[in-house]
């Protein structure tokens, strides 16, 4: 029995990568632009690292992580990158530079969950963070940036929603109104929800079971419970949050049930959603998380950050055609063939040619799949020392000597 990409897993095939490795280019112009430097940090971290960092009331660290034992120690690949460059900086001495610090990354991560259309086991995310700046106006930066990069791919049917979760003090008396609202439905809530209700009952809000959104539906909660009332200090960067905005002219829709699906948020919290395919798909999630840094052994250091589905990306984004070659060297000749190739190639072009030296008309039909110019190269070319260059695009054909081709 032949062996087959993992259940969740997916090869990205050479016909596809032109997709992947346009997403990539945008990100590394659009970022370099506003001085965020690339940072790339190892699949796998120690658990503890994950279960401090993201939290464990996520159904991340419940259910999803890929973890497993060696030598003794517990290892996870990562779920998510934030921890882990939150780690880096604090390891690498960042927190001792003068901020802010912005980074950025591009890789895979890894969860078990049942995958389905732009979901994977092993998926792949980009995301920024930015550290050591308090005021709103590192939100603003780091949702006006991912707005760029999105618009950079094409998607500019673009709908930002925001919310404040404020402070843990702002939290409490929330919490309570939660928990009061949901009891009379709790049973019928899903067990997560009904584990989440004493450990974090913001979490219930970020619930994606059918059943229980009917039931906050049918006891109408949005009505019953009113947004986060935030302290002095939360409203006033709340506030400043939406000046920046303004300023900016980035549309925004305030969503006083928007939580996100980590612990570690605090304050801003958003989400961008695209609908190029004619129904609203969420894209990018972040917010700020001015403690993570402390939690996991740094000093009091504020952040804010996101990160995007690359294959959810793709989904959304038109297809990049697949790039040509400049010359496809179309010979009887092999040794020739080979010369010319290898010329070309260190001048700096992108060539190719026939292994088997099939008759000329096979050769010109690969040739049209996969080039710009066909070189041709045949007895007469070869003895009076000249190349026939054709032009895939129209047909037309000229006499040139290599010098010429290369000057062209």
């Amino acid at each position: 029995m032949s062996i087959k990409a993992q259940k969740g897993t997916k090869d990205i095939l050479p016909n596809e990568i032109a997709n992947w490795q346009n997403i990539e280019k945008v990100a590394y112009e659009t970022f370099s632009k506003a001085n965020f430097k690339e940072i790339r940090t190892p699949i796998f971290e120690d658990t503890n690292l994950f279960e401090r960092g993201v939290g464990d009331t996520t159904d991340i660290v419940n259910k999803e992580m890929y973890t497993f034992i060696k030598s003794d120690r517990s290892i996870t690949l990562r779920p998510e990158n934030t921890a882990g460059v939150v780690r880096a900086y604090m390891e690498h001495g960042f927190h001792r530079e003068s901020p802010p610090v912005k980074l950025w990354y591009k890789g895979p991560m890894f969860r078990y969950e049942r995958p389905q259309a732009g979901r994977q086991r092993q998926f792949h995310q980009i995301g920024v963070e930015m550290f050591g700046v308090q005021d709103a106006s590192a939100d603003a930066e780091c949702i006006m940036l991912a707005t760029e990069f999105l618009k950079g791919l094409g998607l500019n049917d673009l709908v930002v929603e925001i919310n404040s979760l404020g402070c843990n003090a702002c939290r409490k008396e929330y919490k309570e109104q939660l928990k009061k609202a949901i009891a009379p439905f709790l049973e019928g809530l899903c067990e997560d929800c009904r584990s989440r209700y004493e450990k974090n009952p913001l979490r219930i809000l970020d619930c994606k079971n059918e059943t229980c959104n009917k039931l906050f539906e049918e006891y109408k909660l949005k009505d019953t419970v009113s947004g986060i009332k935030l302290c002095g200090e939360c409203s006033d960067h709340y506030s400043k949050l939406k000046e920046y905005l303004n300023a900016l002219n980035i549309k925004y829709e305030e969503n006083t049930f928007l939580v996100r699906g980590l612990d570690y948020y605090t304050k801003t919290v958003f989400e961008i959603k695209s609908n190029n395919l004619g129904s609203q798909n969420a894209v990018c999630g972040g917010g700020r998380y001015d403690g993570l840094v402390e939690t996991l052994g740094g000093p009091h250091t504020p952040a804010v950050g996101w990160a995007m589905g690359v294959e959810r990306l793709n989904a959304l984004i038109p297809k990049v055609d697949e790039n040509k070659i400049d010359y496809f060297v179309v010979s009887d000749v092999q040794l020739e063939a080979v010369k010319l190739v290898s010329k070309l190639r260190n001048n700096g072009f992108s060539a190719e040619f026939d292994y088997n030296s099939r008759k000329f008309a096979k050769q010109l039909e690969k040739a049209s799949k996969i080039a710009n110019f066909a070189l041709i190269l045949g007895e007469d070319e070869i003895k009076n020392n000249y190349i026939t260059v054709k032009n895939l695009s129209d047909s037309t054909q000229t006499k040139m000597k290599f010098e010429e081709i290369v000057k062209r």
